[in-house]
């Protein structure tokens, strides 16, 4: 969700802070603001501090900003994605105390601030927003100053005061303030929301994921829950709930903030699609030992206690549940062992079977899905072995699983997920791969041979890539101007027709549906009229007979069919309109390959209807909060 960052330090803080925001625009960009310190008199001395939030992108902030003679050196901002209060100036962070000499960023939901806020208001607080942040903003001010009329006595200390206010909420936040009074100083808090921070040669930063930071510095400390930092311009000081000095871990970061970068793209979505063969051979490399076992070195689990693994539950949300779907077919394929995929925000509300030998496996591109990250906190304390799938180093999902595979499909730009769902069925596949082996279900030759064709599909992505653009090209127009759209397939088809559907629906804006093709007849057929676009997942399978008989069963109704079929299959291009090809590839490795083109027709429909497909309407990269 929401973005946040802030800087102090000896450049001027807007440039810093401009250009970490356009960074975290993925996250949200409902609204943008800045609060900015300035001298409150062409003499220096007092310190006020300026606020300036407009609604829509960081650019019209940025132009904002540009007719501004500025040169502060301290300053937090904030891009937005509205949960509590609509898109509107008066909602867009950060916000400030009654005085306005204090202003807060925050990521997060507060559960109980309409209690606070009642509070507050009895109390004489006056609110300018509908926000739940803004109680943040009044408490910090309350301990601050401290209440007199109570007996409670003023901290006089920003860093406290934050610390108190924390004391009184009930939710997440990710938390940046800055006060008037204390010039240069950034004070930060975390609960179940992310927050970075690091010290570079200009000064001191702080944001909601590292790609804002990685300019300034490689090193950062990713705050756990329940720690706050205090920044300045000579340095960081980190403590706990208490106020005790602690040492956190740094984590250093290496990949390459080029690759965050359009490079001559239109958008970020294609160039991320067409990043997927790296990212195949990326998630491979040094997996396989000489000796033909898998080497996963981020494992955390022997090969003796998956061995007592008798049950899997895969917990995901969104596109990733996705790919837990494809993960089951091959989980119980090669490993013989039941699995079962839920989305992450129903699985600890419905007290799921789990023992000592159940494996959770949790999938989050973002490590810090807040669904996810809860269903792993419940599924530990009954007992599971935690597995996390996850993009990102040090995320909390990483942290708190017993073992992780990162998916090494570096930072992902692009709202909608491509790249590092890709990253998510390979990681998975080598899950797979290794409960087969470890269970005695797969021989050594079997898991070199299934490894070696599971890297011939960064190959394949490549020819996709190469000669399938002109058949997706025509096989849009089909789709740009029809109301709704229908995904079928069957077996391993039939997850990846789940995620072909999600894309199209994402950014495009168009409805479309997925259905497992025999359950056609059980009540989608209904939708089928003359020009109705039917994308169906027909590649060579055991099941492929029983598709084609589906579709001739929407051919007779006038369904406009597109094929996602297996290069020389020319029998399909008797029933379906259009026929996009994949290489010839194994069944259980089809879904990385077949998932190619679905992405690319989800990209080119939405360009044919106008659509912002790298920040899709009413959507954020990283979904923060329940």
């Amino acid at each position: 969700m929401c973005g946040i960052v802030g800087y102090t330090g000896s450049d001027t803080a807007k440039d810093v802070l401009i250009s970490g925001l356009k960074r975290l625009e993925y996250r949200g960009y409902d609204s943008a603001g800045v609060a900015l310190e300035r001298a409150a008199g062409p003499g220096g001395g007092a310190i006020c501090l300026d606020i300036v939030r407009r609604v829509g992108k960081v650019a019209g902030l940025e132009s904002e900003l540009a007719h501004r003679d500025d040169a502060s050196t301290c300053g937090i901002g904030h891009t937005r994605w509205a949960t509590h209060g609509r898109p509107t100036t008066a909602n867009a962070h950060p916000h400030t105390s009654c005085d306005g000499r204090i202003a807060v960023v925050h990521n997060g939901i507060i559960e109980n601030f309409a209690e606070l806020r009642a509070e507050l208001e009895s109390r004489g607080h006056r609110f300018a927003s509908e926000t739940d942040t803004e109680v943040f903003a009044h408490l910090i001010e309350e301990a601050y100053d401290g209440r007199p009329d109570a007996g409670v006595p003023a901290t006089g200390d920003l860093m406290a005061a934050v610390r108190a206010a924390c004391t009184r909420v009930v939710g997440a936040y990710g938390l940046a303030a800055v006060c008037a009074d204390e010039p240069g100083v950034i004070a930060v808090a975390r609960k179940d929301s992310p927050i970075v921070v690091g010290r570079g040669e200009r000064g001191s930063y702080v944001a909601s994921d590292v790609i804002a930071l990685i300019d300034a510095t490689r090193d950062v400390v990713v705050l756990e829950d329940g720690q706050f930092a205090r920044l300045t311009p000579e340095g960081i000081e980190f403590s706990d709930e208490q106020g005790r000095p602690i040492e956190p871990d740094v984590t250093h970061i290496d990949w390459d903030i080029d690759l965050a970068e359009k490079g001559g793209y239109p958008d970020f979505m294609l160039k991320e699609i067409c990043e997927q063969p790296r990212v195949v051979r990326d998630t491979l490399v040094g997996r396989l030992s000489p000796t033909g076992e898998l080497d996963i070195d981020e494992l955390g689990l022997s090969f003796e206690e998956l061995d007592l693994i008798d049950r899997v539950y895969v917990i995901a949300c969104g596109t990733s549940y996705h790919a837990g779907l494809i993960a089951k077919n091959l989980i119980e394929a090669w490993a013989r062992i039941p699995c079962e995929v839920e989305a992450a925000s129903e699985f600890r509300y419905r007290n799921p079977i789990i023992t000592p030998s159940t494996l959770v496996v949790a999938v989050s591109q973002s490590g810090e899905t807040a669904d996810t990250l809860a269903a792993i906190r419940d599924a530990r304390i009954k007992g599971a072995k935690v597995f996390g799938i996850t993009n990102v180093v040090g995320s909390p999902v990483a942290r708190e699983s017993d073992g992780v595979i990162y998916t090494k499909a570096n930072k992902e730009i692009a709202v909608a997920s491509t790249k590092s769902f890709i990253g998510q069925v390979v990681s998975l596949t080598l899950l797979a791969l290794l409960l087969g082996q470890v269970k005695g279900k797969l021989t050594v030759g079997q898991v070199r041979m299934l490894f070696r064709e599971l890297g011939d599909t960064a190959a394949q992505i490549q020819w996709i890539l190469d000669t399938q653009r002109e058949a997706v090209h025509e096989a849009a127009l089909a789709c740009k101007d029809a109301p709704s759209a229908l995904f079928v397939g069957r077996g391993m088809g039939a997850a990846i027709s789940y995620e072909g559907a999600l894309k199209l629906k994402e950014v495009s804006y168009l409805h479309a549906e997925a259905y497992a093709a025999g359950e056609m007849k059980h009540g989608p057929i209904a939708l089928i009229d003359p020009g109705f676009p039917v994308i169906a997942v027909a590649t060579d399978s055991p099941v492929y007979d029983k598709v084609v008989s589906n579709l001739k069963e929407c051919e007779a109704r006038g369904a406009n069919i597109i094929a996602l079929a297996t290069e020389g299959d020319e029998d399909i291009r008797r029933i379906a309109d259009h026929v996009i090809y994949i290489p010839p590839v194994r069944d259980a490795f089809c879904a990385i390959t077949a998932s190619v083109p679905l992405q690319l027709l989800a990209r080119e429909v939405a360009v044919m209807r106008g659509c912002d497909v790298d920040q899709p309407r009413n959507l954020a990269k990283s979904v923060t909060v329940e």
